[in-house]
């Protein structure tokens, strides 16, 4: 139990007072309303002695009675009626509520620290009330009046005449049948004249002479003369005097309500406004009192006080309580007015009560002496005679089933009683037990249970005040009193009252267990406020126990809440509420939380305590709930409810934090720029990018390169300090550490990502983003005043709302909203707005998916929505670069929602027209690009850059190069064709061009392309369609390309500098044709021009397309040569078909000779093969741009491996050099580009695509591919093919000619690159016919040509001796010999051919190879290092004939 002011002692004795009447004259009564008081009321102050009174007891001994009070009250002839018991009892729980600012106990108990009141002052003002309003019975005496005050005013005309007819009034109302109400302690009541005089306006002698009167006839003992009201009213208005009423009045008097039937009209409204769907009956009951109205019968065996129906108040009853707090009282009395009264009660006790109680004591112990004299048998004999008309005995079982027996007044048993009840009041315990316990033994034998249970019952109180404590509390008297009370009588009101006295006795014992047990079993249902303050009582035990029970504590604290409400009592059940959610809170135990949560909410609301309310429904909603759907959404109306009343009461105020749907603020993407506009027919529009692609770190990586790679480019080499990669697109992954740019006039869509946890569905409405803006002009350098949203700045940034957005139950789901600025500045997304409601009928009944049918159209709101906002706060990333950082946690900033709103730039959008999705490998399409500028701004430097420079070409700088549209030429062929004349099939048609006429090789990135515009500038509004050639990727498979288009503005911004376009074609490629070639140095040193250098270049052509494609056959047209110094003069093909065709498969060999061409360094010459009967030029656009880009990364690779060797040049600068030389001699610089025709049937309808493969032959000798296709290759080319295949891709070939970085240059050339520097050619006839019988010896001219490969002057050594090691040597050469000098010196020019007359002596016939000079080179300025011996590619036989 909570702590009380009283100490138990202090609270039973002033429960059990000598109760005085006062019976007043109409005269008297009028003298004390002038301080608007009655007599009881104007004496209550004074009632307890101020000094120690001595009485002697029965044996004479002197028993001292320390602090007495005595209750003096007026005679009210009608019992008190159980229902205004109750609503005073009510009235007095409700006006006491904890003090404000009051410093709650803050108890420690485990894991909980709780903010308990320490005191209940309702509690113990009602257990007051209670025991002071409890009507007498006839089994006990303690509520007996033992004296009457007869009261008369001096100012009668005749006082003693009045004091007759008072006295003969008490006796009427004492003695007469007509009253059985009140009740008198014994017959010959005391009386006590009291003459009231008026000092104001009375006559003092008079009021003397009439008590010197009374004192005759009343002896001085029985009278007294008391005077008041000495004070006139209208003087001495600033006198202070203490107004000691009030305390005393307050408790008996409500202010708010005059008469009790105000309360009950009052008390029957349905104080439930809510909307209680869902709500379980038992907590909707206790919204209202439920009291009923039927009237209380006075008669029925039940007296229970707090029986829930109600009469009309007595008049009396009324009467007292009519005096209001704000009326002051005791207005006309003086402080020795106040000393009058209170030295009158002291007479009245020392010399009339006390005396008196003595007195009748000792008649009472006389006569339980003579009693106790007489044998036992004769006093049960006679007990029938003292008895009169004691009702017949019964069995027990009858007995126990009623409230026992009813004795007459005069029974010896009930002067046992009365004995023992005034002992007790003037605190003679000991004598009062003796008799308890006597009174007791006869009350159970006779079965008399109501009298044994108060016997009991004060017994057990009696032994715990006697001083020294001789004897234990004995609780079990208690137990079987309040059991006999409850069970066996059916009377409530004094099983409480047993209750209240005994758990007290228990509590100052601290047997908190024990006084908590008692106080929860005697809840019922009969009283709400009874058991709601018992329970409540009962929560104070646990806590104040040894070691406190927190969760019995709040458990009970509940229950106590729960009954208050059910009572009326809205805020004490708030307090219960709040005090147990203490315990409940965050300990995981979700529904509880409801509850209580659910219950503060509806108790704060009733109590207008709106933002509490609001506060309680929002924890309900914001925790992850696990109540089923329509209990939830019951919540979410009586939370939608319950903020609609809050926020009306301050409309203007700021718009409030609302709790649902959640937001995950760190998932919110931000986009710039409009929508995507869809495809149109055969338009496709620049995919760029968009809210519905997925973020992918490695492709955004991509695309800050390509920007970065043009930016450089443009600003020649170099990125400016304040570059800032364009940003589409913000989220949690990007870099938003600076503010971004946006474009004053384009939309600004704010993704937000909400969460509806609840398993109802939310309906918002009138969504939209709150955001703040600063005007600034960004050229003029002023800055306007910041703006908040408001409906006038509109002109300023436009807000979208979106109508309606419908969340389904525990749905994630994005809303995208959008903002237009129109001025340039700082804007700052601040959150969202909007009304957020619930959807009528949305909660699923027979499993049927409410969901269904609200996806679309209207939905149905239930009419009840708040409006509110909620505030988007995104956390940057954790810095962790310094060692403060690590070390601390610090967080960077994200400012994707605080873009900065630049000028005007323009707009670019690109449409793609015909462009395909699939094509073969090196298949050439040609599509058309669509430039739109949708801004009011021109736009110029319009660039394209990709990673894949060789897919796609808008052609050639100059127009003669770049072919007609598709429509206009021949077969509708993407190149630039011409009718050959079939005379020059075979032979090469000659061409040149430029590689800047293509872009390539002026020093610029290859991946940078200028967009030819027609005065590279698109006005406002305009359009341009180029023409783009592509060309399928040589690698099989699905490739994803992308295209950065850069663009400017024509006037400079100081914020945006250029925007850019992103698209990402996705193409499909499939197999077509795989080519290999070799070039190797012909025999042959002389050709039709007399040069001596020329090659035969081997082209080997397999179609390994898979038939799925539906290619038919694929035809070689064309077969070109692309080279500064090499060029394709003829073709040796033996095949007499004009055209090469390849079906599924199949392979095909081409054979060319190419020759050296003339030295030119800027111009590729192009020579070209035709098969067919139209010449495709191939130095014309697609197929030269095609052939540039395919070499433009292998001069990047010679670009790097110049740089990376710089160094190692400089420090054996010659020793390189001469390398160089030798190695050139290997190195053609020879490209084949081998143009086909591919035959497609496709839905019945034959197709003929073309394209073109390159291959890049650099070393003679070494087989060059067009592109390894790894997977899937083995098969079709064969295990050996492959292993050769493999051996020899063409990375591996370029590494080992353009060396890695780390790779050192060789110290020397291999024999392979030496054995190129000099190329040997014998001339002989094939066969000689010579006649050996005439001439022996035989002599064979033989030339021997010598041509140098080499730029740089070589010695050159001959040597004709054979090997004399080998013996195949001496088999084959041993019968010819070389005739005259076998050993030349000779000093070659750069790419001179020196011819060397020989002569061969044969001795016979036979066949013979002359391949065996040998011939050893040297450069010039080098020492013998290098010599090595020259190899011949092939033997040269020669047959000599005898004729």
């Amino acid at each position: 139990m909570a702590q009380c002011v009283q100490s138990v002692q202090e609270f039973i004795q002033d429960s059990f007072v000598p109760l005085v009447a006062a019976l007043c004259s109409e005269e008297a009564e009028r003298l004390t309303r002038k301080n608007n008081l009655s007599f009881a009321e104007l004496v209550r102050p004074f009632c307890r002695l101020t000094s120690e009174v001595h009485m002697r007891d029965p044996n004479n001994q002197l028993h001292i009675i320390k602090n007495l009070k005595i209750a003096v009250n007026n005679i009210i002839t009608h019992p008190p009626q159980p229902g205004a018991i109750r609503k005073l009892l009510h009235d007095v729980v409700s006006v006491s509520q904890p003090a404000e600012g009051l410093v709650a106990n803050v108890i420690t108990a485990g894991d909980y620290d709780l903010n308990i009141s320490a005191t209940t002052p309702w509690f113990e003002s009602y257990r007051e009330c209670f025991l002071q309003s409890m009507p007498a019975s006839d089994h006990e005496f303690l509520n007996h009046y033992v004296a009457c005050m007869l009261v008369v005013s001096s100012s009668e005309p005749d006082p003693v005449e009045q004091f007759l007819k008072l006295s003969q009034e008490q006796h009427r109302i004492q003695h007469s049948s007509e009253y059985s109400y009140p009740k008198w302690f014994i017959p010959n009541t005391l009386k006590y004249y009291v003459l009231l005089h008026d000092v104001s306006t009375g006559e003092e002698q008079r009021a003397d002479s009439i008590y010197e009167e009374m004192k005759q006839r009343y002896g001085t003992q029985g009278c007294y003369l008391l005077k008041i009201n000495s004070r006139v009213s209208n003087r001495g208005a600033d006198e202070q005097i203490p107004d000691p009423w009030s305390q005393y009045l307050q408790k008996n008097t409500i202010q708010n309500q005059d008469s009790y039937e105000d309360y009950t009209a009052v008390s029957n409204k349905n104080t439930d406004h809510l909307i209680s769907d869902g709500i379980d009956s038992e907590i909707k009951d206790g919204l209202s009192n439920n009291f009923k109205t039927h009237p209380l019968q006075l008669d029925h065996p039940s007296g229970s006080l707090d029986s829930t129906d109600y009469m009309k108040a007595s008049t009396s009853l009324q009467d007292s309580k009519k005096s209001n707090s704000g009326t002051p009282h005791g207005a006309c009395l003086t402080l020795t007015d106040h000393d009058r009264i209170r030295q009158f009660i002291q007479e009245f006790t020392f010399r009339g009560l006390l005396p008196h109680i003595e007195k009748t004591i000792r008649q009472l112990n006389d006569q339980l002496i003579s009693r106790k004299g007489l044998s036992r048998s004769l006093f049960s004999a006679t007990k029938k005679w003292f008895s009169g008309s004691k009702v017949p005995e019964k069995s027990i079982n009858e007995l126990k089933n009623t409230s026992g027996l009813l004795y007459p007044p005069e029974a010896p048993e009930l002067q046992i009683r009365k004995m023992a009840d005034l002992c007790f009041l003037v605190q003679h315990y000991e004598l009062a037990y003796s008799c308890y316990h006597t009174a007791k033994k006869d009350f159970l034998n006779d079965q008399a249970m109501l009298y044994a249970a108060g016997a009991l019952e004060m017994a057990a109180v009696s032994a715990f005040l006697q001083p020294g404590a001789p004897r234990p509390y004995p609780a079990h008297y208690m137990e079987t009193a309040i059991q006999t009370y409850r069970d066996i009588c059916k009377n409530m009101v004094l099983a409480e009252r047993c209750v209240l006295l005994s758990a007290e006795i228990l509590k100052s014992q601290s047997k908190y267990s024990e006084a908590a047990a008692l106080l929860i079993r005697l809840t019922s249902e009969d009283s709400d406020l009874r058991s709601a303050l018992l329970l409540e009582q009962a929560a104070h035990c646990f806590i104040n126990m040894k070691s406190p029970m927190v969760r019995k504590f709040a458990f009970h604290m509940i229950l106590a809440g729960h009954r208050f409400s059910k009572a009326g009592q809205k805020k004490h059940a708030l307090r219960c509420y709040c005090q147990a959610m203490q315990v409940y809170k965050g300990k995981g135990w979700s529904l509880a939380e409801d509850h209580i949560n659910f219950t503060i909410g509806r108790q704060s609301f009733t109590l207008r305590q709106l933002d509490n309310a609001v506060s309680a429904f929002r924890h309900i909603l914001i925790n992850d709930s696990k109540q089923p759907p329509a209990q939830q959404g019951a919540f979410l109306r009586e939370y939608l409810y319950v903020y609609k009343n809050a926020t009306q009461l301050s409309p203007d105020g700021p718009l409030p934090q609302l709790p649902l749907p959640y937001i995950n603020s760190s998932a919110t993407r931000v986009f710039f720029g409009h929508d995507r506009r869809p495809a149109e027919g055969e338009k496709q529009a620049a995919t760029h990018v968009s809210l519905d692609q997925e973020y992918d770190s490695e492709s955004s990586q991509q695309w800050k390169e390509l920007e970065e790679q043009v930016v450089s480019v443009i600003n020649k080499g170099t990125i400016p300090s304040n570059f800032q990669p364009t940003q589409f697109c913000l989220n949690r992954y990007s870099d938003n550490s600076k503010f971004p740019l946006a474009v004053i006039e384009e939309p600004i869509t704010v993704e937000v990502s909400f969460r509806n946890p609840l398993k109802v569905p939310l309906l918002l409405t009138d969504l939209s983003l709150l955001w703040k803006f600063q005007p600034k002009d960004f050229s003029a350098k002023h800055d306007g005043e910041t703006k908040e949203q408001g409906t006038c700045d509109e002109d300023m940034v436009g807000t979208e709302a979106i109508a309606e957005f419908l969340i389904n139950s525990e749905e994630t789901k994005v809303a995208r909203l959008k903002l237009f600025p129109h001025q340039t500045g700082e804007l700052h997304i601040l959150g969202v707005v909007y009304n957020l409601g619930s959807v009528q009928g949305a909660v699923s009944l027979d499993g049927i998916d409410p969901s269904i049918g609200l996806q679309t159209g209207k939905f149905v709101s239930n009419g009840l929505s708040v409006r509110g906002r909620q505030d988007l706060e995104i956390q940057g990333p954790r810095l962790n670069n310094t060692k403060e950082e690590k070390t601390s946690i610090k967080y960077g900033p994200d400012r994707r929602l605080d873009p900065i709103i630049t000028e005007e730039m323009p707009l670019l959008e690109v449409f793609f027209i015909n462009f395909p999705t699939g094509l073969l490998c090196g298949e050439i399409r040609k599509a058309y690009v669509e430039f739109v500028n949708v801004s009011k701004c021109p736009l110029t430097a319009l660039k394209v850059v990709s990673k894949h420079p060789e897919f796609f070409t808008f052609g050639g700088n100059t127009a003669a190069l770049t072919p007609l549209s598709p429509s206009a030429s021949e077969n509708c062929s993407a190149y630039k064709t011409v009718v050959t004349d079939p005379t020059s099939v075979r032979t090469a048609l000659l061409s040149s061009a430029s590689s800047a006429d293509f872009g390539v090789g002026t020093g610029g990135s290859p991946e940078v392309i200028q967009v030819p515009l027609p005065d590279a500038v698109l006005l406002p509004g305009a359009s341009v369609q180029l023409p783009m050639w592509l060309r399928g990727p040589d690698e099989e498979g699905v490739h994803e390309i992308n295209f950065l288009f850069y663009y400017e503005s024509i006037k400079k911004h100081s914020k945006m500098c250029h925007r850019v376009l992103r698209h990402t074609a996705v193409i499909c490629t499939s197999r077509s044709l795989h080519i290999r070639a070799t070039v190797c140095r012909s025999n042959a040193l002389g050709d039709e021009e007399g040069r001596g250098d020329n090659m035969l270049l081997f082209v080997d052509v397999e179609n390994i397309n898979t038939s799925e494609t539906g290619v038919k056959e694929f035809h070689i047209v064309q077969v070109s040569s692309n080279s500064k110094h090499w060029k394709l003069q003829k073709s040796v093909n033996i095949s007499g078909d004009k055209d090469t065709k390849l079906a599924s498969r199949e392979r095909a060999k081409l054979c060319f000779k190419a020759v050296r061409c003339k030295n030119s360094e800027e111009n590729y010459t192009f020579a070209d093969i035709v098969f067919g009967n139209e010449q495709i030029i191939s130095s014309a656009s697609p197929c030269a741009d095609f052939f540039f880009q395919s070499l433009s990364s292998e001069f990047k690779r010679t670009h790097v491996q110049s740089h990376t060797h710089a160094s190692q040049r400089a420090v054996k600068q010659s020793f390189d050099e001469t390398v160089r030389l030798i190695q050139k001699c290997s190195e053609v610089d020879l490209n084949i580009v081998v143009l086909w025709k591919a035959y497609v049937v496709e839905d019945s309808k034959q197709l003929i695509l073309e394209g073109q493969h390159h291959v890049a032959l650099n070393t003679v000798g070494k087989e060059a591919f067009s592109f390894p296709q790894k997977q899937g290759f083995k098969k079709i080319l064969g295990n050996s093919d492959w292993e050769d295949l493999e051996q020899e891709l063409p990375e591996t070939v370029l590494l080992k000619f353009f060396r890695p970085e780390n790779t050192p240059v060789p110290a020397r050339p291999t024999p392979e690159q030496l054995s190129n520097l000099i190329k040997t050619s014998l001339h002989y006839p094939e066969s000689f016919n010579h006649s050996f019988h005439q001439k022996s010896l035989c002599l064979v001219p033989v030339t021997l040509l010598l041509s140098n490969c080499s730029q740089a002057v070589v010695d050159v050594m001959i040597d004709l001796r054979h090997k004399p090691t080998s013996s195949e040597a001496l088999e084959i050469h041993g019968s010819f010999t070389w005739l005259g000098q076998t050993q030349y010196k000779l000093q070659l020019k750069g790419q001179e051919v020196y011819s060397l007359q020989l002569k061969a002596c044969f001795v016979h016939t036979g066949v013979y190879n002359l391949g065996t000079p040998r011939v050893f080179a040297k450069l010039v300025d080098q020492v013998t290092l290098f010599e090595t011996s020259q190899q011949n590619s092939m033997p040269a036989l020669i047959i000599i004939n005898n004729i």
